[in-house]
């Protein structure tokens, strides 16, 4: 099969195309016929120091969307030609190839009417979206959200889910994109490049600050955020964690918390695990409906990808980059 491959750690410039062996689904596994992929931060972050599970030539890639081709062992809920999506496992063999193998337990199905690239787009950002909403801060209608990166993959599916929700919600994004983050539901836009986030929160809230921050952006970001939030508040760090000790206002009762998609792979957790097919099935619903857009915004063949990751990683792009593998 063709894939591009990974030879060691390195940039997105190192990937190559090859001929691989075709995989062949283990127990509780499924072989799927990759349709198409979707491309995240994750993907060129994860190529550049490699894991300790990877055997090289690895191949990357972790959102597909495909028809199951073949069933391993004790897979009695899935058929052959099946037509499916996921958020993959980081540390085995992904979706930057015509096929691929994942578990069964956490692939959802694709809704009637919605395309192979459009469900690539999903799992990743909106999972992710998915799970910081409604598994850790728990929203709720009267609260106000800061949503940094609005116009991003995580932070555009943040934006319509709490939209959804009733929230006011404040967002961050570039100039260029104030228009479109206002289009996904944010009620207050604060431009980044010309505005003092912090200063404009506290004017927009009043001093109060938010129920709730979406961090998607650094420690640093996170750090700052402990001192936006109102008391009872809570802070969901895409990136990485805030820096606690520097933190000054003790007493506001604030949650934080840590999000890491696809590390239940890595630390075995087969309910956290089954919980993606649960999401993957939610958004699939929403998406299907037209309740949610699916932030679409390219569409790329399999040797385009390593151009589309390194446009990636500059940040300052906008919606999902999905990768067509087969027509």
């Amino acid at each position: 099969m063709k894939a591009l491959i990974l030879e060691r750690p390195g940039t997105p410039d190192t990937l190559r195309l090859a001929e691989m062996p075709q995989p062949q689904p283990g127990e509780g596994e499924v072989r799927v016929k990759v349709k198409a992929v979707g491309l995240n931060p994750a993907d060129y972050q994860f190529m550049a120091t490699g894991f300790p599970q990877w055997n090289y030539p690895f191949i990357p890639g972790m959102d597909v969307a495909g028809t199951i081709d073949a069933l391993g062992k004790n897979v009695t809920n899935w058929s052959i030609g099946d037509r499916i999506y996921y958020h993959g496992n980081f540390t085995q063999p992904g979706g930057f190839a015509e096929f691929a193998i994942t578990t069964a337990d956490t692939i959802a199905p694709i809704p009637e009417g919605v395309s192979f690239t459009t469900a690539a787009a999903l799992p990743c950002a909106s999972f992710t979206a998915y799970q910081v909403l409604y598994h850790k801060l728990h929203i709720q209608p009267d609260q106000t959200i800061l949503i940094h990166g609005g116009a991003g993959g995580v932070g555009g599916f943040a934006i319509q889910l709490a939209a959804r929700t009733g929230l006011q919600i404040i967002s961050t994004c570039s100039t260029q994109n104030i228009e479109w983050v206002r289009h996904l539901g944010a009620t207050e836009i604060i431009d980044y490049t010309r505005e003092n986030v912090p200063e404009r929160v506290r004017e927009i809230t009043q001093g109060r600050g938010v129920d709730a921050i979406i961090d998607t952006v650094s420690s640093a970001s996170a750090t700052t955020g402990l001192e936006l939030l109102a008391y009872g508040g809570s802070i969901a760090c895409v990136a990485e964690l805030p820096d606690l000790s520097k933190m000054q206002s003790f007493g506001k009762a604030i949650s934080v918390h840590d999000i890491a998609l696809g590390m239940v792979y890595l630390l075995g957790d087969k309910k956290a695990q089954m919980q993606l097919a649960e999401i993957g099935k939610a958004i699939g619903k929403l998406v299907a409906d037209q309740q949610i857009n699916p932030l679409l915004e390219k569409i790329i063949s399999l040797t385009e990808i390593p151009q589309a990751l390194e446009h990636l990683a500059g940040r300052h792009g906008r919606g999902k980059i999905v990768a067509q593998i087969e027509d």
